[in-house]
């Protein structure tokens, strides 16, 4: 008989939040001192319906193999703090993102592929095969959130797009339009948002392309209707409103890495020990809370993650 493989980083099924204590939203604000984030609780989960189509995320079974070791983040703090610098830099850009247009969205594959193709995103997820992960989110700037998503495994998207063998990078591209999203006009800022992963990177079971989270359709702050979702390195990897992947040989040069060379670069590995040069990255604050807790290595997916960096002590994985 199969033995199932649990990892360190797992509780068991029993040591979840029971689910009336997570939808009691109202006390578990009022805990982490967002009372006045509940008066909008009713609009917010209109919206995350209407997001996208829906297709095959509100039904999504839930893969056991991704597990938590703390309690979900409260929704409504996951879908209204937010990082999404095509609509501005602050993080109350979720009325602002409402502007995005997530239905029809056409995502293309070209580079080193077998063909070149535009395939809609109602297509494209029809092929996928939808579950649900648990997954910690690592910010760079010192906060996490735990979150369930929704969605398929990169993996998958890999293989429809059928890449040549001399593919070594996926580059991964965000829509473009300042019409929709005005912070798409501030000129300083490469447009659009690019990212980048290995092919090994993009293959490992626990890359995963996001199409919703708490089984609702993704909401557009929260980079609808398909994001990148890699757990173990900083967030600003998981590339959001994703329209194009692109297969090439040459390493691909980040939207931060452009901004920021000397703090943002290819790599993005969660790591304690090495310091963004404005602050330390050895703790980190989990949303609606005032703990503290300590940053691990990985961002506690060294299981599954530290065999792709093998031989590379020489460079540096933050940068």
């Amino acid at each position: 008989m199969p033995i199932r493989r649990r990892h360190g980083w797992e509780l068991p099924e029993s040591a979840a939040t029971p689910e009336h204590v997570f939808l009691n939203r109202r006390s578990l604000l009022k805990a982490a001192g967002f009372v006045g984030l509940a008066s909008i609780a009713g609009p917010m989960a209109a919206m995350a319906q209407d997001a996208g189509t829906g297709t095959g995320t509100a039904s999504a079974p839930r893969n056991p193999e991704f597990t938590l070791d703390r309690p979900l983040t409260d929704e409504q703090l996951v879908t209204t703090y937010n990082n999404f610098y095509e609509f501005g830099s602050q993080k109350n850009i979720w009325r602002q993102a409402q502007n995005l247009k997530v239905s029809p969205w056409t995502v293309r594959f070209d580079g080193l592929v077998e063909q070149e193709r535009e395939v809609g995103f109602d297509e494209l997820l029809k092929a996928m095969p939808v579950e649900e992960r648990l997954y910690r989110h690592r910010c760079v700037e010192a906060w996490a959130m735990a979150v369930p998503w929704s969605g398929f495994p990169l993996r998958s998207l890999v293989e429809f797009a059928r890449p040549l063998g001399s593919a070594k990078y996926l580059r991964m591209e965000t829509f473009l339009d300042p019409d929709q999203a005005r912070g798409q006009r501030q000129f300083w800022y490469p447009w659009p948002y690019v990212e980048g992963l290995t092919m090994a990177e993009a293959t490992n079971e626990l890359a995963f392309i996001a199409t919703g989270l708490y089984g609702k359709p993704m909401p557009p702050q929260n980079g609808a209707p398909l994001r990148l979702a890699v757990p173990w390195k900083y967030g600003f990897k998981s590339v959001k409103s994703l329209a194009r992947f692109t297969f090439t040989e040459e390493r691909p040069v980040s939207f931060w890495e452009t901004v920021g060379p000397g703090e943002y670069g290819f790599w993005a590995n969660v790591n304690p020990d090495v310091p963004h040069p404005r602050w330390s990255q050895a703790q980190e604050r989990m949303l609606g809370t005032d703990e503290m807790l300590a940053t691990r290595i990985y961002n506690g997916y060294g299981e599954w993650v530290a065999g792709l960096y093998a031989g590379m002590e020489g460079e540096a994985l933050f940068m």
